[in-house]
């Protein structure tokens, strides 16, 4: 990042921190992408409140961006193992934070299935999370009872400029992989599993391509827009997967099961746009089929008869060339430290929370002050 657009960054995220500090800093600890313009975000993290450790998701991590975090705070391996068994789970937080009161920062559900035990059992006082992505909503919402609040910035409108351009980054990374061996996109049907905010806007630019998409979600509603904005909805998702030259999958849950492989079209793409133990059940995949590498990030998976091509190992495909989204995700990281100041005041219930109209409006007023630049 440059001398001029660091300050400007920096300068953004000290006013968000100014209106948003609460009155008495809670700890934290922080699971992020450490992608290059990262650090900017985790030092105004820790203006608002203590950072005890930050957790960077495993497949987005740039080495500069981690040196430079590496520097102020530590830097510790995040697995999902990590918080599925309670015992691990309280161990570490005691191991950064004992005793202290704490919010959890977090992008997609790593802190939910311990999180009972965590509240339960941890010296100090949990206060809450601050959840960033639509899988880790789902993850803490189809709990029957939350054992504390949970912040959720996923749904958030302010979160649809980065969902348009992250659907424009996947579709970039996935053509640009099969340009890389000599394969196009013009031609090719492509299913689009999902018709959320990332999978419409992948579905739209897929479109502009002209890309044949036919759109599958299990919402009725969805399939109901995506048929009126002029997408082929499939009514037999699995008949939908035997025609497809390229599969997105984009609905933030499991996308293809074991027994799904099989049943692609021979030499179909898969791509995802969250990491694959969320969207792939890779470990289901029939006996019989090998793998090996077809090209660089293209590995090709074969058995008697039939073959398929996956992006990236299945990892979100966008990373590959840096996930860029541009200055529009500072708006959802303020959200994310506006988060903190909620739950820090200790009075929402055990339930989800969004955050307040009136303090997405300062959000947005403060980025365009310094983004706006007409």
């Amino acid at each position: 990042m440059e001398t001029r657009e660091r300050a400007r960054v920096d300068a953004y995220f000290s006013r968000v921190g100014r209106q948003f500090t609460p009155a008495e800093l809670p700890s934290s600890l922080l699971v992020t992408h450490l992608l290059p313009e990262r650090p900017a975000f985790v030092r105004a993290v820790d203006a608002v409140s203590n950072l005890r450790a930050v957790l960077p998701k495993p497949k987005s991590i740039t080495a500069a961006a981690k040196r430079e975090v590496e520097r102020l705070f530590p830097v510790d391996e995040l697995s999902r193992g990590l918080f599925t068994d309670p015992d691990t789970a309280v161990a570490y937080l005691e191991s950064r934070a004992a005793g202290e009161s704490v919010v959890l920062l977090d992008v997609g559900g790593y802190f939910a299935p311990s999180l009972d035990a965590v509240c339960e059992r941890f010296s100090g006082t949990v206060l809450g999370v601050v959840e960033d992505t639509e899988n880790g909503h789902r993850r803490y919402a189809e709990r029957d009872k939350l054992p504390c609040p949970v912040v959720s910035v996923a749904r958030s409108p302010l979160k649809d400029p980065e969902d348009f351009l992250v659907g424009q980054s996947v579709v970039f990374s996935a053509e640009a992989l099969l340009r890389g061996r000599g394969d196009i996109l013009h031609g090719r049907p492509a299913l689009v599993l999902g018709f959320g905010k990332l999978g419409s806007s992948i579905a739209r630019l897929l479109h502009a391509k002209g890309v044949h998409v036919t759109v599958y979600d299990i919402d009725p509603v969805r399939r109901a827009q995506a048929l009126s904005q002029g997408f082929s909805v499939a009514r037999d998702r699995d008949r939908a997967l035997k025609s497809a030259g390229l599969v997105l999958c984009a609905t933030g849950a499991l996308s293809l099961r074991g027994e799904d492989f099989p049943e692609l079209k021979n030499g179909a793409y898969v791509a995802t746009v969250t990491s694959s133990e969320d969207e792939l059940e890779l470990s289901g995949l029939p006996d019989g089929y090998t793998k090996h590498g077809a090209a660089d990030h293209i590995t090709r998976y074969e058995t008697t008869g039939h073959y398929f091509y996956l992006l990236n190992g299945g990892e979100a495909v966008n990373f590959l060339h840096g996930a860029t989204v541009g200055p529009f995700i500072f708006l959802v990281q303020a959200e994310i430290i506006a988060g903190v100041r909620a739950l820090a005041r200790g009075d929402l219930v055990p339930a989800m929370h969004e955050i307040p109209a009136d303090d997405r409006s300062r959000i947005a007023s403060t980025w365009l002050h310094y983004y706006n630049e007409r």
